[in-house]
């Protein structure tokens, strides 16, 4: 940080000061002295040249390192120390720095202006990467959109999709951040919340994003920030008992050796502080002493005790010293020997085949800047540790990063445990991950769980939550008739015609059968009534065997009662033929059975109609009817109604016979076996030909209803016929109504309901005196007038 002078416009100002001196980037500053010494020092890469260097802090402020880049491009007179590179006529052929990337910024667009090239190790914004605005700016940082890319994978690989984004008040900040928010929306996951940090630290401004943290319901917030602007937040977040497992990506570590011995070498009472101005400022922050030298405002408050130069560095363990996560300062080392070996590039370099105008090589004794820059960009190197290392077109390197996770040891300290890679340079599976390393809050194994809305499992779809992010979402159950068989589905699956969905929506199962069967209970209860009414039939048979020779079975002709009879005991059987699975017999059967059954008894019922009316007439004066309607001609006429509906119903099956079909409702769980019946023509013919010999039938009996007798069959004719017609004619209206097996139930019922009618319309008067009134068993009274009422 850097403290301002007043400026009141009247004397000039004072220098400004720069304050809280920092270890860590004291370290990178030793790291690359360290390293611009072993090149000299070994002389292999560079033998007969000797680098040299002019070091300025720029306080970590934009207008510092401008500074100290004019002062860089000034003349030798303005530098600190000399510099030691021969030709360099006042000014320095190559920058490396600055860390942060809004110093960077400042500093690419001045130095780009001479095409001095600059080589950044900690500036990561990927706004540097423009070359039409930065020409001269190169990095062994990698870019952040790398850097986004691999946080945008890390959220994809742990199934995040509620996440919030806090970012510092800088180049770097808030350019990683709006790159990230782009990123991650074209993954399917929103950003929950969008912070700043601001650059001054105050309690309410801190507090006030940890509140938003809070509120949001993001487990999982994706830091943007550097050093000082992260720690701020994880104090603010500590202090407000916001707590979390920590994990980030950090550039590759490597372990230099006879680093940490050139860093503990320093010793203020053997080096001359005049060729290193920051060593008295480091020992005295160090080692909280006081050399007396520096009369800062805090050294005269604290009143620090007198530094003696003899206290052992070696005796502290701080993060000047430690060199187990050398990360940046690899970055500055991987620097300082790129720039070496261009400068061995440039020295090569033979005459005639050199890369400028008419194939001329550099004057190494003479450094143009420009022409450094143009071997920087063609750089290739191994590092003595393995690593290859080239600049790409936009002057980034490959992205390499550790996935470092934060981790308490048994000491209580904290470990940084490296849990995975990126690796651009991977064609497959850049982003690695051994899960069985990774610790989450409150030394937790499982993944936490950061999503706008819970996981809609399956038999559900994610529907839009209105006025939410598109991350929102409902969970609404699957509409009857489809399925989701996987989690967060988007949409649920229609199940095939002849499929339905299970009750949990998950798979869709064959649909019910249904039919009129035997083993529910409305087949039960109408085969039950259609047993009874052929046992009932049997008994009337059974009772009219043993009176056969009585005047009530006699009259009327015995013989057409007992086909009657039969007839009857037919129709109640044949409605068995509607109970079951439809098959393609039992459908032909039913039908053509209901059909002729119907027509013989009907034609009975007429048969004994016209005995009736001939009976009559025969009586009559002059009468000779009763020979052409014997018994035989009347069989005649029963066997040929009979036969005629015979024929209607073989062409019916010859032409179009019936079938079983399935009807598969769409919204619907059933699918509807029932009997189809082929011709409409033809099942049309079958019941209007039953109808008209019923009605045929009912006029003759209501003819003949008022003939003299004590017992008229005509009347009981009349009124079993209209009890048929009137159960035909309401079956026509349910049974086209009737849904399913329904319609069958109907067609049942019907026959049933017109079996019962005749039956009990007909015979159940005979029996009620053959067996309860035998005194009228008589034919006397059965011929008195009809005064003498039955």
């Amino acid at each position: 940080m850097v403290l301002e002078p007043s400026i009141s416009f009247q004397s000039a100002p004072m220098p400004t000061q720069c304050t809280r001196f920092n270890f860590r980037t004291f370290r990178w500053m030793q790291t690359m002295i360290f390293a611009i010494d072993e090149i000299n020092r070994h002389g292999t890469l560079l033998p007969n040249i000797t680098l040299g260097y002019n070091i300025y802090d720029s306080c970590s402020t934009p207008h510092q390192a401008l500074k100290a880049a004019m002062e860089l491009m000034g003349s030798k007179e303005d530098a600190r120390h000399p510099a030691e590179v021969k030709g360099c006529h006042g000014t320095v052929p190559v920058v490396i720095g600055d860390g942060g990337s809004t110093q960077s910024l400042v500093v690419a667009r001045f130095l780009g202006v001479f095409y001095v090239p600059q080589v950044s190790y900690f500036s990561s914004c990927a706004c540097l990467s423009d070359k039409k605005q930065f020409p001269g700016f190169l990095r062994t940082m990698p870019s952040d959109f790398f850097q986004v890319d691999a946080l945008v994978q890390l959220v994809k690989h742990f199934g995040w999709t509620w996440v919030g984004v806090v970012a510092g008040d800088d180049a770097y900040g808030r350019g990683g951040a709006n790159i990230f928010a782009e990123e991650v929306w074209k993954l399917g996951a929103c950003v929950a919340l969008h912070e700043v940090i601001p650059k001054i630290h105050t309690h309410d401004k801190i507090s006030n994003i940890i509140s938003i943290i809070r509120s949001s319901g993001a487990k999982v917030i994706l830091v943007f920030a550097v050093e000082q602007d992260a720690a701020a937040l994880f104090d603010g977040a500590l202090r407000e008992g916001l707590t979390g497992g920590s994990m980030g990506f950090a550039i590759r570590r490597v372990e230099i050796p006879e680093l940490q011995d050139f860093l503990l070498q320093l010793d203020p009472s053997k080096s001359d502080s005049s060729k290193n101005p920051f060593l008295i400022p480091f020992w005295e922050e160090v080692f909280q002493c006081n050399f007396g030298v520096s009369n800062s405002q805090e050294n005269i408050t604290k009143r620090k005790p007198a530094c003696s130069g003899t206290e052992d560095l070696k005796s502290l363990t701080n993060i000047y010293s430690d060199v187990s996560q050398l990360r940046i300062s690899y970055n500055v080392y991987k620097a300082v020997y790129a720039i070496a070996n261009a400068l061995k590039a440039m020295r090569d370099c033979k005459e005639g085949n050199g890369p400028f105008d008419r194939n001329t090589c550099p004057d190494i004794d003479k450094i143009e800047s420009w022409q450094l820059l143009h071997y920087l960009k063609q750089t290739k190197y191994f590092t003595r540790f393995g690593d290859e290392i080239q600049f790409d077109r936009n002057g980034d390197p490959a992205a390499m990063y550790d996935l470092v996770n934060w981790q308490l040891n048994s000491n209580g300290e904290m470990d940084y445990v490296t849990i995975g890679k990126f690796d651009e340079t991977t064609v497959t599976g850049q982003l690695q991950i051994t899960h069985g390393n990774v610790v989450w809050n409150g030394n937790q194994t499982d993944v936490p769980l950061s999503v706008c809305s819970s996981i809609c499992p399956p038999g559900t779809r994610k529907a839009i939550k209105l006025n939410f992010p598109i991350c929102c979402h409902d969970c609404v159950v699957c509409t009857a008739g489809e399925i989701s068989n996987q989690t967060d589905a988007i949409e649920c699956v229609r199940c095939l015609p002849e499929f339905w969905s299970n009750d949990e929506r998950t798979e869709c199962i064959p649909k019910q059968e249904e039919f009129l069967s035997f083993s529910d209970t409305m087949g039960i209860i109408l085969t039950t009534i259609s047993l009874f009414g052929s046992f009932c039939t049997c008994i009337v048979v059974f009772i009219f065997s043993r009176n056969r020779n009585t005047p009530i079975v006699k009259a009327n002709n015995s013989d057409l009662s007992f086909l009657l009879l039969l007839s009857l005991t037919l129709c109640f059987l044949c409605s068995l033929t509607f109970i079951g699975k439809p098959t393609q017999w039992s459908c032909m059967l039913r039908h053509t059975a209901f059909g002729i059954t119907f027509v013989l008894c009907i034609s009975c019922i007429l048969g004994k109609t016209i005995v009736v009316l001939i009976a009559f007439r025969a009586t009559l004066p002059g009468s000779n009817m009763i020979k052409w309607f014997g018994p035989a001609k009347q069989k005649a006429i029963i066997a040929s109604c009979t036969l005629t509906q015979v024929i209607i119903c073989t062409v019916w099956l010859v032409v179009a016979p019936p079938s079983p079909r399935r009807l598969m409702p769409r919204e619907s769980a059933i699918v509807i076996l029932l009997c189809e019946e082929g011709s409409a023509v033809g099942f049309g013919l079958v019941l209007g030909y039953i109808g008209l010999l019923a009605c045929i039938c009912l006029l003759l009996a209501f003819l003949a209803r008022k003939l003299p007798g004590n017992f008229n069959e005509a009347r009981l004719i009349t009124f079993s016929m209209l009890i048929f017609c009137a159960v035909w004619v309401a079956f026509v209206p349910a049974y086209i109504s009737s849904p399913g097996k329904y319609a069958t139930v109907t067609e049942v019922f019907a026959i049933l309901a017109s079996s019962y009618g005749l039956l009990g319309c007909i015979f159940a008067p005979k029996c009620y005196i053959i067996l309860l009134r035998p005194e009228k068993n008589t034919k006397k009274y059965l011929m008195s007038k009809a005064s003498d009422k039955f």
